[in-house]
């Protein structure tokens, strides 16, 4: 087997690869990523979940609820390959902690329970890492659990993520019994022996031969299925070439018409190995992924992984500490030494790189210089925020930055002690900084600071950084879901005259609307269509663009609640000018006012954010489950039992779930779990909005 590598640096780009680790919460993420550096040498001692020692959790709220709450990197070195290495959260609520992460990865390993299979939170992140086109590997952890199937793992991955599994690997015993796995590529048995962590390459044991064989078969069957050449060889020789076999996975991989699956058990250090050689030989280096892509004024352009090409950079993640912030930048093109200039595309400033970090979690190692295809902190950076694009002064272009997620859940926060209010503003202000996802405003009725977030483990974990980090003793209101309105029937031909002279220069403004609704598909909470079908000049484009702008102003708080306003077309269809008083302000200003008009005229309905939740619970706590879900307007879709459990699986109002933890917990007799993902908005019911409305 191969030997500690830790000291060799990759020679080039095409030697790194950049990955991240996703799954659902508890199926062993952060265990594989500990046995990933205990392995490759970057640590020296095996770091647990359970005993608070890991290096990717490194945070005081992660070790104490067992869980990764933020992305972490960490970098070290297999085979004379550099692997940088993100550990991405499970939970849902850190949902967009993943997105920013996958904006940066050229692959991913995908880590699944042998027990559950696919859950719903490694689907959700299954279908982001789709949406950025990541070439992935799975891996089944835990096949030394009661239960553990790969079988049906493997089923459920067909299944419920519409992919094509290319199995590589046979595990040799069952649960307890599990020792290691048949290579199907090069038809050899791995085998861990307890208190080593090395395997023995032995023969396929005889037991398992024809079994082993059969598999093979299969596997080039599928893959001669989905590859040219592989069809070819296989036509011909009815078998392929360990070579041709090989071949043939990295190009399904990278084109992501299929996933290799391997198994193995990572707290028991068994299966590790190979799946660090299936990263390196499967998944793709910089070079291997198209050439970024970016627009620089109405120009695209594009920038491959070469270190002489300008700098072109983006930066995903930010620390922002009582010490000085550290920025976190994938470098897509180029080459940056510490003491150069670089640009922020979006604002056109220049800043000085301090200092070049190879990041491990919390600790760092100083480097010189980063070149295309690193992944580094950077320090010195003072307006960069994620999602910020840096580049060479000289060669400016902007890249797309990661999708933010809208903000579902608020809760009113305020300092103990009235001398802390200061403070209190600018942890707030820190932590808006590092997690684009949190949002604070001030209510403009109650004069409360509202701190909205993704749900209500997110703002719990934000208000105890505060108190923690900044030594602030907060208050917290309870939560509230981020309601929205829409248009059920609109109104035609609404006209609107905005005419205003008060001794200078003059406004006039005039505007026909039509509003109607439009059906919001998943993914377009904030969806809003604005066109014209104005002729003739009769209103001159810039004037036509400054409507738009205020008929966006006007969504910001609808007539039912003041709750914001989604899912309208809106069209310009009439309108007259002045020579002399009207301008892009009068009419962004009529814009505002007519669609304000048009909402009160209209016929609306409040809509409310729904999450899917999947509960798992023993079979004698069903009923009273079923019951409970019922009364929280709870729609059942699924239900499976399993080994003496059930997984039932619902629709639900996001905002009669506050506390379902501890109702859940007392129902089970703390035997039962849940998991939630977010599945968009529905109309609230009569009744309910009723009471919503007037709180």
């Amino acid at each position: 087997m191969r030997t500690n590598t830790q000291h060799l640096s990759a020679r080039s780009s095409a030697d790194v690869r950049n990955l991240g680790i996703l799954a659902h919460v508890d199926a062993g993420k952060t265990t594989v990523t500990e046995r990933i550096l205990f392995l490759t040498g970057a640590t020296h001692k095996r770091g647990e979940v359970h005993d608070g020692t890991t290096v990717t959790d490194f945070d005081t709220q992660e070790r104490d609820r067992g869980i990764t709450i933020f992305a972490a990197a960490v970098s070290c070195a297999w085979d004379g390959h550099r692997i940088n290495l993100i550990d991405t959260p499970g939970h849902v609520d850190f949902a967009d902690e993943v997105e920013r992460s996958l904006r940066v990865l050229d692959g991913a390993v995908a880590v699944f329970d042998a027990v559950a299979g696919v859950e719903p939170q490694s689907e959700s992140v299954w279908r982001q890492a789709d949406r950025y086109g990541v070439p992935r590997i799975a891996f089944i952890n835990k096949l030394d659990r009661a239960g553990a199937d790969l079988d049906t793992a493997v089923a459920s991955i067909r299944d419920r993520l519409h992919t094509v599994p290319l199995v590589v690997q046979l595990p040799i015993g069952r649960e307890d019994a599990f020792t290691g796995v048949v290579d199907l590529l090069r038809m050899r048995a791995l085998v861990w022996h307890t208190g080593r962590d090395t395997y023995d390459v032995v023969p396929v044991p005889e037991a398992l031969r024809e079994e082993a064989l059969r598999r093979r078969h299969v596997l080039e069957e599928t893959v001669a299925e989905l590859h040219a050449g592989a069809m070819e060889e296989y036509c011909t020789a009815s078998e392929l070439s360990t070579a041709t076999l090989s071949g043939a996975l990295r190009d399904l991989t990278l084109s992501r018409e299929g996933v290799v699956v391997l198994c193995g058990s990572a707290y028991r250090n068994r299966g590790i190995e190979p799946l660090l050689e299936a990263v390196v030989s499967c998944l793709p280096s910089p070079v291997d992924v198209p050439a970024v892509r970016g627009t620089h004024g109405d120009t695209v352009q594009e920038r491959a992984a070469d270190p002489a090409a300008p700098f072109a950079g983006l930066a995903f993640k930010v620390n922002a500490t009582a010490t000085g912030r550290l920025t976190y930048v994938r470098v897509y093109s180029g080459t940056i030494a510490k003491g150069e200039t670089v640009m922020d595309a979006g604002t056109g400033r220049t800043e000085r790189i301090g200092r070049i970090l190879r990041v491990q979690a919390d600790r760092h190692a100083e480097l010189d210089r980063a070149t295309a295809g690193d992944i580094v902190a950077v320090v010195g950076l003072k307006t960069a925020r994620a999602g910020t694009t840096l580049c060479s002064p000289t060669a400016p272009l902007v890249l797309e930055p990661p999708t933010v997620a809208a903000s579902v859940v608020s809760v009113a926060v305020e300092a103990h002690r009235s001398v802390d209010t200061g403070r209190l503003s600018s942890a707030l202000a820190r932590l808006v900084e590092e997690d684009p996802s949190l949002a604070v405003r001030v209510d403009r009725e109650t004069g409360q600071t509202l701190l909205s977030g993704m749900g209500e483990l997110h703002l719990e974990v934000a208000v105890e950084k505060i108190r923690r980090a900044h030594g602030i003793e907060v208050g917290v209101g309870r939560p509230q879901v981020a309601y929205r309105e829409t248009v059920v029937r609109g109104v035609s031909g609404l006209v609107h005259r905005h005419v205003k002279q008060d001794g200078g220069a003059g406004q006039f403004a005039h505007v026909v609307l039509d509003v109607e609704r439009l059906e919001v598909r998943e993914g377009m909470a904030h969806a809003f269509v604005f066109g014209s079908t104005v002729t003739g000049g009769r209103v001159p484009q810039e004037y036509v663009r400054a409507v738009e702008a205020g008929c966006r102003d006007a969504l910001a708080e609808g007539p039912l609640g003041g709750h914001p306003v989604t899912g309208l077309r809106v069209t310009l269809t009439d309108g007259a000018t002045h020579s002399k008083d009207s301008s892009e302000m009068a009419f962004r200003t009529a814009g505002r006012f007519a669609l304000r008009e048009a909402l009160r005229a209209a016929v609306l309905e409040l809509l409310e954010p729904v999450v899917e939740l999947t509960a798992t619970v023993p079979e004698d706590a069903v009923g009273g489950v079923l019951g409970d879900l019922a009364a929280r307007r709870g729609r059942v879709t699924e239900s499976a039992t399993r080994s003496g459990t059930a997984a039932i699986t619902a629709t639900v109002p996001l905002a009669e779930l506050f506390g379902y933890a501890s109702r859940l917990r007392s129902r089970t007799q703390g035997r039962g779990t849940f998991t939630t993902r977010p599945m968009g908005y529905a109309s609230v019911p009569t009744a309910v909005s009723a009471g919503v409305l007037g709180r």
